[in-house]
């Protein structure tokens, strides 16, 4: 009788779960799909104008896509090195103390709320200017680091579960073929491991280009065009999103946040399936 409840109640909320997503889901194509055109990107600029930077979009979100593209790059190339690093030396290492204070420290990391980070890059910023240098402030590179920071731990958790879901028959037999413990890991466990660890890259982009609350404490406004520089404020879609379902003041606007949240949601749906097909390949 109890599995029975227990099949049932795992029934309802599955369901749940599906249908309240694909209200979720619909209402944002629903909303959305009318206002995808070249419009909603570049306003009333030539679209060619507007990608090449020869004209300046006033009322289209190509700035706030230039802009999410470039703080999700600079994040992946500052967090990329010591968090796959870090996941293969977790994988590989001996147990010892520093090791598990650096896996209790890799736990606490990914569990911190994304608004701290922000508030730490914002706090960061009034230190530096108060103390080394006065002309610091929020900028594309800071906003980078921050979310370097916060997917370091997806991509060390990845990468370290990729490593350790190999059978140790591999290892085991590049050491009988004479490898030495760096080739083995070379020439053996990472081409092995590599669609793992792709597919912990393409959930760390996805969780880059959607978070909301450190860009808007550490570089993202509303008008500030294509990005002119790492040292520059920028747009981003996510505080786009945000700015004009909050303070909108026409139709038009909120039309705009629907299309820009499409656009978004397709752009995670890529990186999400991509995750996905790389992980069952």
């Amino acid at each position: 009788m109890k599995a029975k409840l227990f099949h049932i109640w795992c029934l309802i909320s599955t369901s749940a779960l599906v249908i309240s997503t694909t209200v979720f889901v619909g209402f944002i194509i629903v909303k959305g799909a009318p206002t995808l055109s070249t419009t909603l990107y570049f306003g009333d600029t030539s679209p060619i104008d507007g990608m090449l930077g020869l004209a300046p979009i006033w009322d289209g979100i190509w700035p706030a896509c230039m802009g999410t593209l470039t703080v999700v790059t600079g994040a992946l190339a500052l967090a990329l090195l010591p968090g796959i690093s870090t996941g293969i030396w977790l994988a590989t290492a001996k147990p010892s103390k520093f090791k598990t204070l650096l896996e209790l420290g890799i736990v606490i990391l990914a569990g911190i709320p994304s608004i701290l980070m922000g508030l730490f890059g914002f706090t960061l910023i009034l230190f530096l200017r108060n103390q080394l240098l006065p002309s610091a402030n929020t900028c594309l590179l800071l906003s980078a680091a921050c979310l370097a920071i916060l997917i370091i731990p997806y991509l060390t958790v990845t990468t370290r579960s990729a490593l350790l879901a190999l059978p140790t028959s591999l290892t085991l037999g590049a050491y009988c073929a004479g490898m030495t413990p760096w080739q083995t890991l070379r020439y053996v466990l990472l081409p092995q491991a590599k669609p793992g660890i792709i597919s912990g890259i393409m959930l760390s982009i996805g969780r880059a280009a959607e978070d909301t609350a450190v860009i808007m404490l550490t570089g993202a406004v509303a008008n500030a065009g294509l990005p002119g520089g790492i040292f520059e404020r920028f747009e981003a879609i996510p505080f786009t999103i945000f700015y004009f379902s909050a303070q909108y003041q026409s139709n038009a606007e909120l039309d705009m946040a629907f299309g820009a949240s499409l656009s978004l949601l397709c752009f995670t749906a890529i990186i999400f399936s991509s995750a996905h097909i790389l992980g069952r390949r």
